[in-house]
């Protein structure tokens, strides 16, 4: 049914009811469907030719517009925190509050860098982010389908914005929400708009109010991808959920961090920095 499976990137711990929730997917057709997913690492690629490609927070750490001392300082945040993040020993109780340290310390730094909202797309342009290949019949397949499809981010939702607006694929049916910069009259940042979205709280506590959700109670047919096990945890509070497929990107310490994946997730891609296997997907849920 979906040739994409075979890839050798591709490791499930049942591959028959991976195979039965999406020919129940396909039953239920496009119209029931919802597509949820994290932006950073799973959506945008991990990595290109050996090198780190940067999260829509990390886009600063080489932008002209962030100091040197700056620049520094989010490195060593980030060589502090992000093995803390990654760490299949620790538990989320004592990860939470790092996570909210390490978000708040970075979004105060950014802050003092007086980043203007002018220059938001210059630095895009400039950065080596890249969405992951197949990035273009992903968001295609999702748009001309009505699919909706809900980006739920812990990075700086303008920058992610302005990387799917670059690359021309910012369609009416795409949502975001993510942290959101707050410029003055003048175009400068003076702060993160509220609430945070860290890695490990992405659910229904950070969406309240924003009644997306209660619009798509049609939409009983989940896929959701994400890269971290924060990212399970994104469709929680949806009303009415009737199947989910879960496809988990694992991208970095693979080996250690295996068997947490596939205890979690239906299908889990290792180091694939393709959509290959989620096109393959939707092209079968959504052929006639």
């Amino acid at each position: 049914q979906v040739p994409e499976l075979e890839k050798a990137t591709v490791r499930m711990r049942e591959p028959e009811r991976v195979r039965d929730i999406v020919r129940t997917l396909r039953e239920r057709g496009g119209h029931s469907l919802q597509v949820i997913s994290d932006f950073d690492m799973t959506l945008s690629r991990f990595g290109c030719n050996g090198r780190r490609c940067p999260t829509s927070h990390n886009i600063f750490d080489s932008s002209r517009v962030v100091s040197e001392d700056g620049k520094k300082k989010l490195k060593d945040l980030l060589h502090y925190y992000y093995p803390i993040e990654i760490d299949p020993n620790r538990t989320l109780e004592e990860k939470r509050p790092l996570m909210v340290e390490w978000w708040t310390r970075a979004h105060e730094l950014l802050v003092q860098q007086k980043i203007r909202k002018g220059d938001i797309a210059q630095i895009v342009r400039e950065s080596e982010a890249m969405l992951r290949d197949g990035f273009k019949e992903f968001f295609d397949q999702l748009h001309k389908n009505n699919i909706p499809l809900f980006i739920f981010s812990a990075g700086v939702g303008d920058v992610l914005e302005e990387i799917i607006r670059q690359a021309n694929i910012f369609y009416s049916n795409v949502k975001v929400v993510s942290n959101y910069m707050d410029f003055d009259d003048d175009g400068v940042l003076m702060h993160f708009k509220a609430p945070l979205i860290h890695t490990y709280n992405k659910n229904n506590t950070v969406l309240q109010g924003t009644g997306y959700f209660q619009q798509l109670s049609k939409r009983t047919s989940i896929i959701l991808l994400g890269d971290s096990m924060g990212d399970l945890t994104m469709a929680d509070g949806l009303p009415n959920v009737e199947n989910i497929l879960k496809i988990g990107f694992l991208n970095d310490k693979v080996e250690e961090r295996r068997e947490k994946y596939l205890a979690a997730y239906d299908i889990v891609l290792e180091s694939d920095e393709t959509l290959d296997v989620v096109n393959g997907i939707l092209r079968y849920i959504l052929s006639e």
